[in-house]
């Protein structure tokens, strides 16, 4: 089949085009016919070698965090999903290439009113989500939720969401993510790069950090006592957590159908629609990473495979 890899940590040119095998499901995988997938920050970490110590992999590697595609066969004990069922799914590579085999357990159907490429689209940015917001976040109606790095394919999903939700939705953006934030239904934008988020926010019972650096250390300061400051980039401070009288923690979200289900309901009501900014073809994946590394897009870069 065909699949793009890499044999070696660096730049966007080590990704190249190769024939590997065809994989095989175990008893409790699925096997998908992939007919999109997507380019996450996190591929890029991968691949320069930035995690290697928390992320070790093996060469050769095959990117991919998500797919979305049809199951072609499944194992044994497989009972929930049948061949034939189009899902979508979050992973840990290998899903650069015409098929991938998951665990059952990763896997959901797609909502019914989104084609694959949207599903793919959606399928980190829900899991993430629901990781931050409803899993450790536990939002509850009312509450006032700081996005940072709202107008991004997990910030515009996880505005949505946390709508969804009954929060009050403050994000930070830029440019045209400012209004692409507010379209989706953000009750206060904030231009990070012109105005100073701590001087107009305080008090927020969470704060979902999706940038990092000096924008998470200033969040701190704007958390309520007893509030939550959770980070999918990088680890908070224990010590400006304690000063605070915060919650302070660093998250990866970890796959699983029920998250995917969750979100699903809510796309299928129409609460969360997906943001691609670009659709690419699969050997234009080299490209891709380098478009997403540059930054300042609004929404995923989805890369056609079937």
């Amino acid at each position: 089949m065909n699949a793009i890899e890499y044999t070696a940590y660096g730049s966007s040119d080590v990704i190249k085009a190769a024939q590997v095998d065809k994989p095989e499901p175990k008893e409790d995988e699925i096997l998908i016919r992939v007919a999109a997938t997507t380019v996450n920050p996190m591929d890029m970490k991968i691949r320069t070698g930035v995690l290697k110590e928390q992320i070790p992999i093996q060469f050769p590697y095959i990117p991919g965090l998500d797919v979305a595609g049809e199951i072609e066969a499944v194992g044994d004990k497989v009972s929930r999903l049948k061949v034939g069922d189009v899902v979508f799914a979050t992973t840990f590579g290998g899903t650069y290439a015409n098929y991938v085999v998951l665990k059952e357990a990763q896997a959901a159907k797609i909502p019914n009113n989104v084609n694959t490429e949207e599903a793919a689209a959606l399928a980190v940015p829900l899991v993430t989500a629901y990781t931050f917001l409803v899993e450790n976040g536990k939002v509850k109606e009312g509450e006032k939720v700081l996005i940072q790095g709202a107008s991004g394919g997990v910030g515009v999903v996880m505005v949505q969401m946390a709508k969804a939700l009954g929060a009050y939705v403050i994000g930070t953006a830029s440019g045209k993510g400012l209004e692409l934030a507010k379209s989706y239904g953000a009750d206060e934008v904030i231009d990070y790069k012109e105005q100073d988020f701590t001087t107009l926010v305080k008090d927020v019972d969470l704060v979902v950090d999706l940038a990092g650096g000096e924008t998470q250390l200033k969040s701190f300061g704007v958390v309520k006592s007893g509030g939550k400051l959770l980070s999918a980039v990088m680890p908070p401070s224990e010590d400006l957590a304690k000063q605070h009288h915060i919650t302070a923690k660093f998250y990866s979200a970890t796959p699983g159908f029920h998250k995917l289900e969750f979100g699903t309901k809510l796309v299928e009501e129409g609460k969360i629609k997906p943001q691609i900014a670009e659709t690419l073809n699969l050997n234009e994946a080299a490209h891709a990473q380098d478009m997403v590394s540059v930054g300042g897009l609004n929404g995923k870069v989805v890369l056609k495979v079937g």
